[in-house]
């Protein structure tokens, strides 16, 4: 059946299949934590479930709008894949790399279609920015996420189509940062980089020279939720990945963990004057890092290589060894799930890091 994008603010007055959002009035598609999706239908990103409901021949999907409360590449093609099912599942293999490079920022170049999906990413990024305004930079403009993201779902919906078809016309506008990507990308698969699984507490070190994009500094953390990253001359950050922000399905996870008791333990040992700062696990991707300026959320989710990352005093095996033993102790006790709620993640944090 023809379906039409439903403006989020318009959905208590309409029946829609919601899309990497929640709302009880529809069918919701989503993965955000506790999302009540149909059995049978999970997945690991929003546009798997998308794809995993088209594909199921007993669910009903006769719904004549689609709405998203944000726009993001995953919910963006979860969208446009229930608008264009045909088209969709005839590109799936490509849709799904597309959602997952920008959701995940897992880019695999050995997946099928994944050199495709990272052209339509960067091709989307691009005009996000040039036309509109940035990821989590709402703030920035007069009106909420939920309005302001209508005019980028109307642009991206219209022109999305012939970019998927033909990519190389649009080369000019995603070859800047496919071009950084490929190159971080070897580098980060080379010899100059460094990686170090330590896979029961889910956490990857990555040792390379300097900042990376983030699809090529997450290509290696597959399957692992926290990111440790160290540059030369003493320059680290340390992130939660968007993976346990969201229920996904492919694997059980270890549940975030304050990092309050960490940052205090760090700014013990700091003698540079900055300060270690990190956001509440509720973020979705707290980033621990040396503040000498305060970053927004925009900020933050830009790549490494547009932030300043500050040179501490605690040496590369010094700090690494600190992370490994914070995490080592505080995950000593607690086993991989599925479907962690927010409020058993709050409770456990309660239990673990309440005063003595």
């Amino acid at each position: 059946m023809h379906r039409t994008f439903l403006p989020f603010t318009q959905v208590k007055h309409h029946k829609a299949i919601v899309v990497d959002s929640l709302h009880p009035n529809g069918l919701v598609l989503s993965h955000w934590r506790g999302a009540p999706v149909p059995d049978g239908l999970a997945g690991d990103t929003s546009a798997d479930i998308v794809f995993n409901a088209l594909h199921a021949p007993k669910l009903n999907l006769d719904y004549e709008f689609v709405t998203a409360n944000h726009f993001d590449i995953d919910g963006f093609v979860g969208v446009w894949a229930l608008l264009n099912p045909e088209l969709a599942l005839a590109y799936e293999a490509i849709l799904r790399q597309a959602a997952l490079i920008g959701d995940f920022r897992e880019l695999n170049l050995a997946n099928t279609g994944a050199g495709h999906a990272l052209q339509l990413v960067c091709w989307i990024n691009a005009k996000e920015k040039e036309l509109f305004y940035r990821p989590f930079g709402a703030d920035e403009t007069a009106e909420n996420e939920v309005i302001a993201s209508v005019p980028k779902f109307d642009f991206f919906l219209r022109e999305f189509e012939k970019i998927l078809l033909q990519p190389e016309t649009e080369q000019a506008v995603w070859d800047p940062e496919y071009n950084q990507v490929m190159r971080d990308y070897a580098r980060i698969h080379s010899s100059a980089t460094t990686v170090e699984k330590y896979p029961e507490i889910g956490l990857v070190c990555v040792q390379t020279p300097e900042p990376v994009h983030y699809y090529a500094l997450f290509s290696v953390t597959s399957g692992y939720d926290i990111v440790l990253a160290q540059y030369q001359n003493n320059r680290y950050e340390l992130e939660y990945k968007y993976t346990t922000w969201v229920d996904i399905h492919s694997r059980p996870t270890l549940p975030r963990l304050s990092l309050a008791p960490l940052v205090i333990e760090l700014n013990n040992a700091e003698t540079t004057g900055l300060t270690w700062t990190t956001e509440n696990i509720t973020d979705t991707g707290p980033i621990l890092r040396l503040a000498g300026t305060t970053l927004n959320k925009a900020e933050r989710y830009a790549n490494p290589t547009e932030r300043p990352i500050y040179a501490s005093s605690l040496s590369a095996p010094v700090f690494k060894n600190k992370i490994l033993a914070y995490f080592r102790t505080a995950y000593k006790n607690i086993q991989p799930e599925k479907n962690w709620s927010w409020e058993k993640v709050k409770m456990l944090n309660q239990q673990m890091f309440r005063p003595r």
